[in-house]
């Protein structure tokens, strides 16, 4: 009988994109945030802003949430999916790196990475040439 059920699952995402690091995020996100609303709903009970306004909202947030990793997870739009899941591991390896700094160069808006704690330094543009000068 699981078989079956097993079975009819693995036909129904066949050519779907299923989940990956954002869609995991989202959920932890979401699971996150709904129980933050809960501990909020919780301690803030009589206030009529809170419940009248903030509760709601948040609560819509976590269903917006949920639905967006459910249509991400569904979709059969697979390069779309890689291409939003390679942006946001770009922007998770940014946040994270503890040993570079970013910066933009101002004439043209390249990326420049530079190593951290390095003081004021001379930073050169490798795509059109310009020097700034940045506080590491």
């Amino acid at each position: 009988m699981f078989r079956r059920i097993g079975a009819s699952i693995r036909r129904f995402m066949y050519g779907r994109y299923g989940t990956d690091e954002l869609n995991l995020a989202l959920l932890i996100f979401a699971v996150a945030l709904s129980l933050v609303n809960t501990v909020l709903s919780i301690f803030l009970r009589n206030f009529r802003v809170y419940t009248a306004l903030i509760y709601p909202l948040l609560h819509m947030l976590v269903f917006v949430l949920l639905a967006l990793l459910l249509c991400r997870t569904l979709s059969k739009s697979i390069p779309k999916r890689q291409q939003e899941n390679r942006a946001f591991l770009r922007l998770k390896a940014r946040l994270t790196d503890r040993h570079n700094r970013y910066f933009r160069c101002p004439k043209c808006k390249q990326t420049v990475r530079v190593p951290r704690h390095r003081g004021k330094i001379s930073i050169r543009c490798p795509k059109c040439g310009e020097k700034f000068i940045r506080k590491t």
